[in-house]
């Protein structure tokens, strides 16, 4: 056989049915799709951003402009667009805010990218470019951060509504950034000498009626939990509280047993037996003083009316989580033991009441000495503006969040990327001739984000940019679009900032996500399995 009849043999690697798209159309096909995804957030970027309507396949709405939201109710398919879709997530759960930033600036860095593809310059090229000039851009931002003192609350509310402009909720930004404010200098903590936020222990309950101007921060905790007992009091003042995470039941034996009861007296003396253990244990929360329980576990109906009896308020079943929360807010222990309890074990509260909100009944737990727990209540019109005030305080709590823990903040409006462009573009000069192509398409692919801003407000887009460039050469980094009011302004005077890492993250995860995409030159797509159709027999051979 000839060495060309050997090379027309067919030669199978790959599954049959497996589809392959290789080099240029590989690039071409990543690309499309995260451009794609952030051409439809685009329009939500900044206050005048536009909302979104999702519906989904349960026919379920959801109205945001929040960029985690959408993309979270979004069934997005393409395979380059989930990773985006993923990195946003990861932006959100990190930072909590700058999601719609990530995806826009990912889809712009790829943009650029596209253009040198296309002269033909190599992908590794790019990401050196790309890489070098991230580095530039991060710390450029270090060094025009501003400080922020932990004490200076006008400074993080305005960090706070900065964050909830671009909500649908933005009238209201003032009255819940104040409430966010206050919510995280409470929980604050000083952890090896730095401070520390913990997010978790701050509440977020939302109920549909009253207005947003309802929407209040409770000194404590409030459960979605009713009373047990009806003749149980259904308010508390000075609660003494008992957290307890065991049962208050008869528990049943590890082992399969059966007890032989052959006369009524017996049957008497068995329940007489459970009232007593039962009794006992009602007997020593009382003997601490507690006049408020609540158990993660059940209460037998024999233990509620003990419990009555005593005028001690209790709630069953309460999640771990509310557990842990009233214990940090209280100051009470959770019990596993009641034996082993004192009266150093139990929680303080000015008042423990169950109160009807909307339609429900809750258990408010508030007037604590210094709670290191608080709850805030939402309230609103419908559904859909709890939920959307609900989206608006996540952003909230995390950017004041940040910038307590980091204690920097940096001018908004486009402010940042717009200096960070223009310092990108001198250090392009130093670079080798391509990788300075790449920098400089860097610096174009920032200067989206102050580009979208003008727009969405309805200012000239390309005269926008070329007047802040022009600002920023003479090294005013403070101004940025003031979308507001249709003009260029300084953002630190008008209160516009984000927090330092916020965009650090946005700007280095939309870099890493731009590079993961433009390494791919080999797409691989298996054969979808074949679906049997129904009722299909064994196949019978044509001849037959």
């Amino acid at each position: 056989m000839s060495a060309q009849q050997t090379q027309a043999v067919p030669f199978l690697v790959l599954k049959e049915g497996t589809k392959r798209t290789l080099g240029r159309e590989a690039y071409e096909v990543t690309i499309n799709a995260a451009k794609a995804l952030a051409e439809i957030l685009k329009s939500s970027l900044g206050p005048r951003g536009m909302d979104k309507m999702l519906l989904d396949s349960l026919g379920d709405v959801t109205i945001t402009g929040d960029g985690a939201t959408i993309l979270k109710e979004m069934e997005v398919q393409h395979p380059a667009a989930k990773m985006l879709v993923e990195v946003a997530k990861a932006q959100d759960s990190e930072v909590g805010d700058g999601t719609t930033t990530v995806v826009v600036l990912a889809g712009e860095l790829l943009k650029k990218a596209e253009e040198l593809l296309v002269q033909n310059l190599h992908p590794i090229v790019i990401i050196d470019g790309y890489r070098k000039a991230l580095e530039t851009a991060i710390k450029e931002i270090d060094k025009v951060a501003i400080k922020v003192d932990k004490n200076d609350v006008e400074t993080l509310k305005r960090v706070a509504a900065t964050s909830m402009y671009s909500k649908s909720i933005s009238e209201y930004k003032d009255k819940l950034a104040e409430l966010a404010v206050k919510a995280c200098l409470q929980v604050l903590e000083e952890v090896d000498g730095r401070p520390k936020v913990n997010l978790d222990y701050i509440k977020v309950e939302k109920r549909k009626g009253k207005s947003l101007d309802e929407t209040q921060l409770i000194q404590g905790i409030v459960i979605d939990k009713e009373v047990v007992h009806p003749g149980m009091p259904k308010m508390v003042k000075n609660a003494k509280i008992a957290v307890i995470n065991s049962p208050l039941e008869i528990e049943k034996t590890e082992i399969s047993s059966k007890i032989s009861i052959t006369s009524p007296e017996q049957m008497k003396a068995f329940l007489d037996e459970e009232t007593r253990i039962l009794a006992k244990m009602v007997d020593k929360i009382a003997s601490v003083g507690a006049n408020v329980v609540i158990c993660q576990k059940g209460i037998d109906d024999t233990a509620q009316f003990l419990l009555k009896k005593k005028n001690i308020l209790a709630v069953r079943r309460v999640k771990e989580s509310d557990i842990e929360k009233i214990s940090k807010a209280t100051g009470a222990r959770i019990i596993t033991n009641l034996d082993d309890m004192t009266e150093n074990d139990l929680g303080y509260a000015d008042l423990v009441e169950e109160r009807k909100v909307g339609e429900e009944r809750m258990l408010f737990i508030e007037g604590c000495k210094n709670p290191k727990a608080v709850t805030i209540l939402i309230r609103g019109g419908s559904e859909l503006i709890v939920d959307e005030a609900e989206r608006g305080l996540h952003d909230a709590l995390f950017v004041i969040k940040n910038v307590l823990e980091t204690g920097k903040v940096v001018a908004g409006g486009g402010a940042i990327e717009t200096w960070c462009a223009l310092k990108v573009r001198e250090f392009a000069e130093s670079l080798p001739s391509k990788e300075q192509l790449a920098a400089i398409k860097y610096a174009e692919a920032l200067e989206v984000i102050p580009s979208i801003l003008a727009e969405t407000a309805g200012m000239e887009p390309l005269d926008t940019i070329v007047n802040l460039r022009s600002i920023h050469a003479k090294g005013n980094y403070y101004y940025g679009v003031d979308v507001l009011n249709n003009r260029i302004e300084n953002m630190k005077e008008l209160g516009i900032v984000d927090p330092a890492n916020v965009k650090v993250q946005a700007i280095r995860a939309a870099t890493e996500a731009a590079i993961m995409l433009l390494r791919i030159d080999d797409i691989i797509s298996a054969s979808p399995p074949k679906e049997k159709e129904k009722g299909e027999g064994p196949k019978v051979p044509e001849e037959y």
